[in-house]
């Protein structure tokens, strides 16, 4: 870690480089491959992210209930009503004020677009 605090309010204007290094550092510790770091930030997500939480997608609110892994990569379920769809969490448009944790998500989208 560098020292320095991390904003963990989940504003993704709000962290430094340093402190999303910081974040994917720890999430990443001991990974040999790709594969074993997002099960890491996976773990730091599901342990952080203050659930469920509302947002707004394609225009309707929904309830994100869950996180979890698909074939392809972390995705969220999103709930309205009796409805249920997982989407990428990559894809997920976060509301303002974002949910604790959420600066675990920015972190992975950072070492995403590595």
């Amino acid at each position: 870690m560098t020292g320095e605090p991390i904003d963990r309010t989940g504003s993704a204007r709000s962290h430094t480089r340093a402190a999303l290094e910081a974040l994917i550092a720890e999430a990443t510790v001991d990974c040999y491959d790709d594969s074993e770091c997002v099960t890491g930030f996976l773990t730091m997500i599901q342990e952080h992210l203050a659930l469920p939480f509302c947002t707004t997608v394609l225009g309707v609110e929904v309830t994100v209930a869950g996180v979890g892994l698909t074939a392809d990569c972390i995705a969220v379920v999103c709930r309205r009503g009796t409805s249920r769809q997982r989407i990428p969490i990559l894809d997920l448009p976060l509301p303002t004020p974002p949910p604790e944790g959420a600066d675990w998500i920015e972190a992975y989208r950072n070492w995403c677009g590595r």
